[in-house]
């Protein structure tokens, strides 16, 4: 699949919850220690961290902000396939409870970059049993597709400022669908198996994409 290239970003949110973990969480001081730890890799990937460490900074002066309280966020996530990561994820972003539906999503869509792009920096400098598992091709093959679909989402932002919901829809599906890429990849080569850790980090990341499409389809309802 055709990278998506992201463009400014006006609004987005990089936060997780203190539930180290679980790979369906990414805590902001983890994606902030894993973009400081990666600086040396190649340019492509530090501009991507580095945009998404802007985006939190951004957060504060680009978010929706209205009166709002967690009967909002209950009611969003019931729109969503995985209620309880919906509520949990979004009850650990302390902005969320004076954020629109709108604003709800980009928090949701920001905790995805956060997830894709560690999962993509973990496959750049993988444990030793996964890089056994695995030759090099296969690897970056698949840091790369993680690393396309944090891309992506980011432009999910620019799609919900502009109330372009259909295609923030169309940019969230290709982000759930990179993972698969890199799957794919394990059954091409033949002799390697996909390894468990890489296929919960997919589960993880998927979960998330379909709240996130949940939330921009109720949006565009």
């Amino acid at each position: 699949m055709k990278k998506v290239k992201s463009k400014d970003i006006k609004s987005q949110v990089c936060m997780g919850t203190s539930k180290e973990k679980d790979i369906h969480y990414c805590p902001l001081w983890l994606l902030l220690n894993l973009i400081q730890f990666s600086s040396n890799k190649k340019e492509r990937k530090s501009e991507r961290e580095m945009g998404c460490s802007s985006i939190v900074l951004l957060l504060v002066v680009a978010i929706s902000v209205v009166s709002g309280d967690m009967d909002l966020i209950q009611k969003t996530c019931k729109n969503t396939k995985h209620y309880d990561l919906c509520v949990s994820s979004l009850k650990s972003n302390a902005t969320s409870t004076k954020a629109d539906p709108k604003g709800l999503a980009i928090i949701m869509i920001g905790v995805g970059v956060a997830n894709a792009t560690a999962t993509s920096l973990y496959l750049s400098s993988p444990p030793q049993p996964i890089a056994s598992s695995a030759n090099e091709i296969i690897l970056k093959e698949c840091a790369d597709k993680y690393g396309y679909a944090a891309d992506s989402l980011e432009a999910c932002v620019q799609d919900l400022d502009m109330e372009s919901y259909d295609y923030a829809y169309m940019h969230a599906m290709a982000a759930a669908d990179y993972p698969n890429a890199c799957h794919n990849s394990f059954r091409l080569h033949k002799g390697f198996t996909y390894p468990p850790e890489i296929a919960h980090r997919e589960q993880g990341f998927l979960h998330i994409c379909d709240v996130v499409l949940g939330i921009i389809n109720a949006l565009n309802s």
